[in-house]
């Protein structure tokens, strides 16, 4: 039988691949002995998000910069919630950090930052299913992370 990590990063941002990676990760832990740390990855495709195609003025493009940013930070701590409650009625412990840029570099930095005993992330999104592609490169972690790493199926 193995033991439960003491430490688990879990990459997840509400895809129904996150789901399966959230799902993998509560089959490994363990009540009182394994701390999750949610990792929420806002991708950097957002930050030239400015509707210059139809908004005509830089105050109408400012007020709608607010707008975006809002609605990423509401969709960010929705999910950060979420998944602290449900870890907390599986009695584990849960930690949560919130990160814009390219999703490898910043799940290289959480785990250099947190010193996880296991990486886990969801599988890539089918073709031809609905959402943004921020795609994790799965060979720049391999390269980079000290700690093992399992994409869920």
């Amino acid at each position: 039988m193995r033991s439960a990590p003491a430490t688990l990063l879990l990459a997840h941002h509400g895809t129904d691949g996150a789901k399966r990676a959230e799902a993998q990760a509560f089959a490994l832990a363990s009540p009182g002995v394994t701390r999750i740390v949610h990792l929420y990855v806002v991708p950097e495709f957002w930050a030239g998000m400015q509707g210059d195609d139809w908004l005509n003025n830089a105050w109408t493009r400012d007020a709608f910069a607010v707008h975006v940013e809002r609605q990423l930070d509401a969709e960010a701590t929705a999910e950060v919630d979420a998944l602290a409650a449900r870890c907390m009625a599986r009695g584990l412990s849960c930690g949560s950090l919130v990160r814009f840029g390219e999703p490898a570099e910043c799940l290289l930095a959480a785990a250099r930052e947190v010193k996880p005993e296991l990486v886990v992330i969801g599988p890539p999104r089918p073709k031809g299913a609905p959402g943004y592609r921020s795609r994790m490169d799965l060979e720049k972690l391999a390269r980079g992370l000290a700690a093992p790493l399992l994409v869920a199926r």
